[in-house]
C-alpha cells in the first residue's frame, strides 16, 4: 500500500477542507462550521423576522467525526504536507443601514451569503459540483467524503480549486474546527486542549480542584433528586460543549451521556455532576487521541452492555469501540431503546448496535482504498450472547429479539465479522457503560490510547 499523505488544509470562510491519500485513492473530507453558520440568525438584516417562515431545504452535509479520525489514522501512515455561489431561489434582505435606497424596497440577493439558513447547503452544493468535475466521487457512506483513484496516488487539487475559489494555503494542518493536530516522530496526536481550556474558563472552575474520574461511583442520577435550576441555560451550554469535547475524549463519553439525559429539566445534583466532569477535564486538559504510524490498518472492535443500569427506567446501556490497528477511531455510549429481560439480552442488543457500526466502518474503509481482507473481530465478554448469535434454532427466550438475531447471524454467515470472547478485565468498552473506580478507569484509558499531548 502506498503512503498516506495529508495534502491540503484550505480555508473557505467558516469551512475547512481536509485532503488525504491512501495509496492510489485520493480523499477529500469537507466539514462545515455548522455552529457558526446556523447560529447567526441576525447576520443578515431582517432574518429574525423570518424565523418562522419556510426556508426551503436547509439541511447541510457535514462529515462524520469517525471519518475524520479515520483520515487522521491514514495520515499517520505517511508524512504531512500542507467562492462564490449563485442563489438558486429568491432571497431578499433589508438594505444595510446608512445606505441610500428607495423607500419600501428590499435587496435581492445574487449570492448565498453566510448567515442565510440556506448558506451551508448552498456552499456544499457548489463545492461538490466543482470537485466532481475533477473526477472525485462522493462516498455513499459519508456524503462529505470524496474519493478518486489515480495511479500516482495524489493530484494537485489546490491548483484546480484555486481557479474556482479564493483560497489561502495555511501550511501544515494544526487546527481544524476546534481540533488540534500535532505531529510526533512516529504518530499523530488529536486533541481539543484549547477548546477545553476555553470551556473551563466559561464555567468558572479554573481554580477548582481536579477529579480523578468523571463520575462519582456513589451518585446515581435520577430526574427527581435535587432542586430544579432556576436558569437552565448554563447547564445546557456546558453539556452541549462537553458533547463536542467527546470527539477526542472518549473517557468522558459515558459521563456526558448521563448528564445529557437531563437537559429538559436539570436539577442541582445534575449540575454538580457536570462540574465534576469539568474538574476531571481540568486534570487531563492536554489529553487526546494518538494515531500510530507503525500499527496496521486492520479493523477490530469491542462490545459491552450494563444491564438495567438506569435507576429510573431500568434500561441498559450499550457501549462499543473500534480500533484501526491500535488507534481508536469510533466509540459509543448509548441507552438501549427497550428494557432487556436479562444481561444476555442486553449484551446481544449491544452486539447488534456494534455490528451496524462495524459494517459502516468496513464500507467506509473500502471507499478509502483500505478494504479489510478477512472478517472483522468483534469482542464480547458474555459467552451466552455469542452462543445466541451462532445458534439458529428458535428459542423461547430470544423470540422477541429475533430481528437482531437474524441481523448478526447473517453477517456471521457471510464472514463479515467474527465474534470473539474476551475477559471482562480486558474489555475496554466497559468505560462506555458504567462509572468505574479510578484504578480500573485509568487502566482502560491507557487502552484507549489517550495520551498527554501537551506538557502538564
Amino acid at each position: 500500500m502506498g503512503s498516506c499523505t495529508l495534502r491540503i488544509c484550505a480555508s473557505f470562510g467558516s469551512t475547512r477542507l481536509i485532503c488525504a491519500s491512501f495509496g492510489s485513492t485520493r480523499l477529500i473530507c469537507a466539514s462545515l462550521g455548522i455552529t457558526r453558520l446556523i447560529g447567526t440568525d441576525t447576520c443578515i438584516f431582517g432574518i429574525t423576522r423570518l424565523i418562522r417562515a419556510s426556508f426551503g431545504i436547509t439541511r447541510l452535509i457535514c462529515a462524520f467525526y469517525g471519518t475524520t479520525r479515520l483520515l487522521c489514522k491514514g495520515t499517520a501512515r505517511g508524512r504531512p504536507t500542507r467562492g462564490k455561489k449563485d442563489a438558486p431561489e429568491s432571497w431578499v434582505v433589508t438594505p444595510p443601514p446608512d445606505t441610500s435606497s428607495p423607500p419600501h424596497k428590499v435587496c435581492l440577493l445574487r449570492r448565498a451569503l453566510y448567515g442565510l439558513k440556506q448558506a451551508p447547503r448552498a456552499w456544499f452544493a457548489t463545492f461538490s459540483s466543482t470537485i466532481t468535475q475533477l473526477g472525485f466521487t462522493s462516498s455513499p457512506h459519508d456524503t462529505a467524503l470524496f474519493t478518486r483513484h489515480t495511479p500516482q496516488g495524489h493530484i494537485r487539487s489546490p491548483t484546480y480549486l484555486g481557479q474556482h475559489f479564493e483560497m489561502k494555503d495555511l501550511g501544515s494542518l494544526n487546527y481544524f474546527l476546534g481540533l488540534e493536530f500535532s505531529r510526533r516522530s512516529d504518530r499523530y496526536l488529536l486533541s481539543q486542549a484549547k477548546y477545553a481550556s476555553d470551556l473551563l474558563a466559561r464555567s468558572g472552575i479554573t481554580d477548582s480542584n481536579t477529579a480523578s474520574t468523571p463520575l462519582d461511583l456513589n451518585v446515581h442520577l435520577t430526574p427527581y433528586d435535587g432542586v430544579p435550576l432556576e436558569d437552565v441555560s448554563l447547564y445546557r451550554q456546558l453539556v452541549g460543549s462537553l458533547i463536542y469535547l467527546t470527539v477526542t475524549r472518549p473517557d468522558i463519553a459515558y459521563a456526558v451521556h448521563i448528564v445529557s439525559q437531563f437537559m429538559a429539566a436539570p436539577r442541582t445534583i445534575h449540575f454538580t455532576a457536570v462540574l465534576r466532569i469539568l474538574r476531571y477535564v481540568k486534570g487531563t486538559l492536554g489529553h487526546g487521541l494518538q494515531f500510530s504510524s507503525q500499527s496496521s490498518l486492520v479493523l477490530s472492535g469491542y462490545s459491552d452492555a450494563d444491564w438495567a443500569g438506569d435507576p429510573t427506567d431500568r434500561r441498559s446501556t450499550t457501549g462499543y469501540c473500534f480500533y484501526l490497528g491500535d488507534s481508536l477511531i469510533s466509540w459509543c455510549s448509548k441507552k438501549q431503546s427497550v428494557v432487556s429481560r436479562s444481561s444476555t439480552e442486553s449484551e446481544y442488543r449491544a452486539l447488534a448496535h456494534a455490528t451496524a457500526e462495524l459494517l459502516w466502518l468496513r464500507w467506509l474503509l473500502v471507499d478509502m482504498g483500505v478494504p479489510q481482507q478477512g472478517p472483522t473481530l468483534l469482542h464480547c465478554d458474555t459467552r451466552s450472547a455469542i452462543q445466541i448469535a451462532h445458534n439458529d434454532v428458535f428459542h423461547e427466550h430470544t423470540k422477541h429479539i429475533e430481528n437482531d438475531c437474524h441481523f448478526i447471524r447473517h453477517h456471521l454467515l457471510s464472514h463479515t465479522l467474527l465474534l470473539q470472547p474476551v475477559s471482562t478485565t480486558k474489555q475496554p468498552a466497559d468505560i462506555f457503560t458504567k462509572a468505574l473506580p479510578s484504578t480500573r478507569f485509568n487502566q482502560i484509558r491507557i487502552k484507549l490510547k489517550l495520551t498527554a499531548t501537551l506538557p502538564p
